[in-house]
């Protein structure tokens, strides 16, 4: 089946263009200009009508109106979106990119009542994608995720967090660290790489939570190190990130495996607040932590703290969603207090196996009561500085990488608006362009 799935999109995403090149006419250019957005600013989306964007040599280097463009750089190749929409690609900033096998039985039990903390206790949930992982080869497991990013980038997505955590062992944290670097040298998908060996107690540590946290700080993290100054010289070192729920890490257990984390040089990421309040996001505030995903019972103490800080609040509204839940996060709270607000996919197989940006726009409209040009920054510019690299993505402007979509609609609010299948016409990754091959809106 994965086979199947990579044939069937690789002939629609593999024809490439001329890196330059100026896209004309779009209805609505979508610049996200400015840096990430805060507060009760969020949904500035930076609208130009009738706009354009040049691309040369994969880097942006002229935004604006059409007729100026065109006047200014007469020789250069075009591409016309005629009439549609043109933005930044997608940033997916939380995902569990990498697993073997799947959890459709445990779905089922979901659906008849069981509690996923329950589920986990009885060894599955994610001790089930576990043993799943650590038999799989390094083959299967990147043919399975490279579909996925396939299915991604053919959805929009451009730039994508991929986390580690279904190995709970060195040997297999390591295998799956590697076959996240193998994939984005495959990709067509920027990564951000995120080392989760903290994703849940290992099952050889059953009753011993203590020991598996101390496992993790002290001989995985200095072994993640050395690996990856060995493997991925010049890189920036991955995230670290940490499960801080009721049945995973404690909230000083959190902190033991981050605050090692960040004396080893790692930037930092949790999980916070998904079923329980556990103070993990101002634990994510003070020590400096670049995001606190999930927080969905997040407390207003947390709420405020995150306000005043760099740290960016994820939400996954999927997860609620496919586990049949009523709370989400709490956006409105986050917005009037005056954080950072970004969305994310949290694809993974137990509680939302969703690769699509465009559905987490369309629930968080409902759900949690965005605007689309909200829920639009949230998924671009803010998503971007989720994984620190809004200085390079989520935004069209001067000297940004050009990751850009055309859409086959002529209005952005068609995002949120309509769910369930895709919008998009043409992804633009560092100024090749690949066409999706839909259906598409064109002005009279």
């Amino acid at each position: 089946m994965e086979n199947e799935e990579r044939e069937k999109y690789t002939p629609i995403l593999s024809r490439r263009y001329n890196t330059f090149m100026l896209i004309h006419s779009a209805s609505q250019l979508l610049t996200l200009a400015g840096g990430p957005q805060r507060g009760k600013a969020l949904g500035a989306l930076g609208i130009i009508e009738d706009g354009a964007v040049l691309i040369r040599d994969e880097k942006i280097v002229a935004v604006g109106k059409t007729d100026e463009l065109r006047a200014a750089y007469p020789h250069e190749p075009r591409l016309d979106a005629d009439g549609c929409v043109v933005m930044p690609g997608f940033v997916d900033p939380h995902t569990h990119l990498i697993w073997g096998g799947d959890r459709a039985a445990e779905f089922e039990m979901k659906m008849s009542g069981a509690r996923y903390l329950d589920i986990l206790a009885a060894g599955g949930g994610i001790l089930s994608t576990v043993r799943a992982t650590r038999t799989a080869s390094i083959e299967a497991l990147v043919a399975q995720a490279r579909s996925r990013l396939l299915r991604m980038f053919s959805h929009g997505t451009t730039t994508v967090e991929a986390k580690t955590g279904y190995g709970l062992q060195t040997a297999t944290e390591l295998r799956l660290l590697k076959a996240l670097l193998a994939l984005e040298e495959d990709s067509r998908i920027d990564l951000a790489i995120t080392f989760l060996g903290a994703h849940a107690i290992a099952p050889e540590f059953k009753g011993d939570p203590q020991g598996y946290t101390d496992l993790v700080s002290e001989t995985m993290l200095p072994i993640v190190r050395q690996w990856w100054e060995t493997h991925a010289p010049g890189r920036a070192l991955p995230f670290v990130d940490v499960f801080c729920e009721t049945g995973a890490f404690d909230l000083a257990q959190s902190r033991q495996i981050l605050e090692k984390a960040k004396n080893l040089g790692f930037p930092l990421k949790i999980h916070a607040d998904e079923f329980d309040n556990l103070g993990g996001a101002s634990l994510a505030v003070e020590l400096g932590a670049a995001s606190a995903d999930h927080l969905v019972r997040t407390s207003d103490a947390d709420i405020v703290a995150l306000a005043a800080s760099d740290t960016v609040a994820v939400s996954l509204p999927c997860t609620p969603f496919g586990l049949a839940e009523h709370d989400y996060t709490p956006a409105q709270k986050i917005i009037a207090a005056g954080g950072m607000l970004a969305l994310a996919t949290d694809c993974n197989p137990g509680t939302t196996w969703n690769e699509s940006m465009q559905f987490v726009i369309a629930l968080a409209c409902r759900m949690m009561k965005l605007t689309p040009a909200q829920a639009i920054a949230a998924a671009t510019i803010n998503a971007a500085h989720a994984i620190r690299r809004a200085d390079r993505v989520g935004s069209l402007e001067e000297g940004k990488q050009a990751d850009v979509l055309v859409l086959s609609v002529p209005d952005y609010r068609h995002l949120g608006y309509r769910y369930g299948t895709n919008l998009v016409r043409q992804v633009i990754k560092s100024g090749r362009v690949y066409s999706m091959d839909v259906g598409y809106y064109r002005s009279a």
